[in-house]
């Protein structure tokens, strides 16, 4: 039996033990580290994962071997603890070069272990492209990752492997379409094979959402949007998807001049849990007033300070300049912009009312 490591794909720990005990102080002293890091994982003390896991495989090289298929799971579950602790301190990015070397250092041995196109290489891959901070680099990787799950005959785990490679790439300078296109596919496999309501699914539904969201692709990302809705409303609490499907919906159907379904969405972000009884009006959707083109072409600026009612329905009404500076103009777009705004209503004791808000607008030339 061999020693395995927390992965990416299954969640789970692994904590088979070896059957061949060595009575020395080294074993007592490796038995205990490993034993800490479990213990450390049960309670999600990431400090404690970091520290006893790099004892483990630091003592865990002497026990098994450098090159050892055990060396490298203990290398493994060093590494992921790395990186669950460059997630709560972003600034500790040595980190995550200590965990990109555990990983491409256990790839030669998985291969040697399970061959070149084993799945098992897939964590492996996806966790050094976690760890890899060049972008050029992780999305080698990540296609590796993908052509060996195109070969395997579990659906489940491509759409896994390209939401993965979605998520890591998309935010980076390297995004393409092939690269939109994972996100897609990843949908398309499990609308075949998840349920509506499966988080995976669920995920996959909001990274799609917000593709066709950013290509103004209303009537697609509405859809999506929606189904989101439907699924979140179901739970006993607020997730924060569904909060963006409803300011989403708010900005989309406003596009499509469909202020009726836009004001549905409206109230229900004001009345969403675990926000106060009390809740102020909260800006969803605004529109960017125009500047003048006159004060433009002179580098004129200025600021307008405006009064407002936001009705029960989020709609703005009854703007009143209380103050400016810079011109009438700065005024007149101001005000034409306000018409357009919508707003989560205020809510009193569960009941969405009518409340005044302000603003102030300032025009500056960069």
């Amino acid at each position: 039996m061999k020693y395995g490591y927390s992965t990416r794909l299954t969640a789970l720990l692994v904590v088979s033990m070896l059957n061949a005990p060595i009575a020395t102080s080294t074993e007592a002293d490796f038995k205990q580290a490993y034993g800490d890091y479990q213990a450390a994982v049960t309670t999600n003390d990431v400090a404690s994962m970091v520290l006893h896991a790099e004892q483990a495989f630091k003592l865990g090289t002497v026990k098994f071997g450098e090159h050892s298929i055990d060396a490298s799971n203990l290398g493994l579950n060093w590494a992921n603890a790395l990186l669950a602790e460059a997630k709560q301190h972003s600034q500790k990015q040595a980190n995550k070069a200590k965990a990109l070397s555990l990983f491409l250092n256990a790839i030669p041995v998985y291969e040697a272990e399970f061959g070149n196109e084993a799945i098992e290489l897939i964590d492996l891959l996806l966790g050094a492209s976690e760890a890899e901070i060049d972008a050029k680099s992780a999305k080698k990787l990540l296609g590796r990752a993908i052509e060996i799950a195109e070969d395997d005959s579990n659906p489940n785990l491509l759409a896994l492997v390209k939401a993965s490679a979605f998520n890591r790439l998309s935010p980076t300078e390297v995004y393409s379409r092939t690269i939109r296109n994972y996100a897609i596919d990843a949908l398309d496999i499990y609308r075949e094979t998840l349920p509506a309501d499966s988080i995976d699914r669920l995920n996959v539904t909001a990274s799609v959402a917000g593709i066709y969201f950013a290509e103004n692709k209303n009537h697609r990302a509405i859809a999506l949007y929606e189904e989101l809705v439907t699924q979140y409303s179901v739970l006993s609490f607020d997730h924060p998807y569904k909060l963006v499907a409803h300011s989403r919906l708010v900005e989309l159907y406003e596009r499509e001049s469909d202020s009726e379904k836009s004001t549905a969405h409206c109230i229900a972000i004001g009345s969403m849990k675990p926000w106060a009884d009390a809740q102020e009006q909260q800006p969803i959707y605004r529109v960017n007033p125009e500047y003048p083109s006159s004060y433009l072409k002179n580098r004129k600026e200025g600021w307008v300070v405006m009064e407002f009612t936001v009705s029960e329905s989020g709609f703005v009404s009854k703007p009143v300049i209380l103050n400016s500076y810079g011109g009438q103009q700065f005024e007149k777009t101001s005000l034409a912009a306000l018409k357009d705004w919508r707003y989560a209503p205020k809510f009193v004791d569960g009941k969405a009312v009518a409340a005044k808000s302000q603003v102030r607008l300032d025009y500056s030339i960069n």
